[in-house]
């Protein structure tokens, strides 16, 4: 299968009703555990990838070493691999178009590509993300990928008040429609956790939905009725393991 059937193959895979299922990876080794569980699709978590290689989050992992894992991780699976891309690793549109284009021909179909200016807790201006999206987009097209980009929106992340984000659901629908139009492939909406305001998110786009899956989030079957077509867990399975590693550390060192 090429590289242009596994990106159609993984935009396939976005359908109301049946959503697609992504159990965040950071590795090469964890991305053969996630296919080993039945994963239909490989989805790197920034998070994750940065604190298994000792990095904090947002881009501080070097963009040469996420080359080299996504590359890693593309020789080790033969399922789709979406790739947190985070804000491009850059500011400008060509800086972001050059990265992607790495990124992809290291082996992504996928790009989660947030509007977030990274290190500063502040939103692109929706004109200047389009702009930012449409050089992923001819990136890909020039490469002859049919990359699904995930478009994120902050702005429920940024709001620590959740009893704010209804009041934001109008404002994360227009920024949603602008990308749709700038050529991204899905809506990213972490942070989220309202049912209401989901499935008006849900009802408003005809671009397929994800949900993050953290503490508060409304269960699978209640994301299913509101109308999402994607499920990930962000830094959650890496947290997991992690915790799971330290338990077993400890009691194995227990009285030595």
């Amino acid at each position: 299968m090429t590289q242009a059937d596994k990106a159609a193959e993984f935009a396939a895979l976005h359908v109301k009703g049946r959503p697609l299922v992504l159990y965040n990876i950071w590795d090469a080794g964890s991305a053969r555990s996630a296919a080993k569980a039945g994963s239909k699709a490989i989805a790197t978590g920034s998070w994750s990838m940065a604190a298994a290689h000792g990095f904090d989050d947002g881009e501080a992992i070097p963009l040469d070493l996420i080359e080299t894992i996504v590359g890693r991780i593309a020789s080790a699976v033969a399922l789709p691999l979406t790739v947190d891309f985070e804000g491009g690793y850059a500011q400008d549109p060509d800086g972001v178009a050059k990265n992607a284009a790495r990124i992809i021909t290291a082996g992504a179909v996928g790009l989660n590509f947030e509007d977030q200016v990274v290190g500063t807790g502040a939103l692109y201006a929706i004109a200047d993300q389009v702009q930012r999206i449409k050089a992923i987009r001819s990136a890909a097209d020039n490469l002859g990928i049919p990359v699904f980009i995930n478009a994120r929106t902050d702005l429920f992340l940024l709001e620590a008040d959740k009893t704010r984000h209804p009041g934001l659901v109008d404002a994360a629908v227009v920024r949603a429609q602008a990308y749709q139009q700038a050529g991204c492939s899905g809506f990213f909406i972490p942070g989220l956790l309202d049912e209401s305001g989901i499935a008006a998110i849900c009802d408003a786009l005809t671009l397929p939905v994800n949900v993050m899956m953290m503490g508060g989030a409304p269960d699978r079957e209640t994301l299913i009725g509101l109308g999402v077509s994607r499920i990930s867990y962000g830094p959650g399975p890496y947290l997991a393991a992690q915790a799971r590693f330290v338990e077993q550390c400890a009691a194995s060192l227990a009285g030595a």
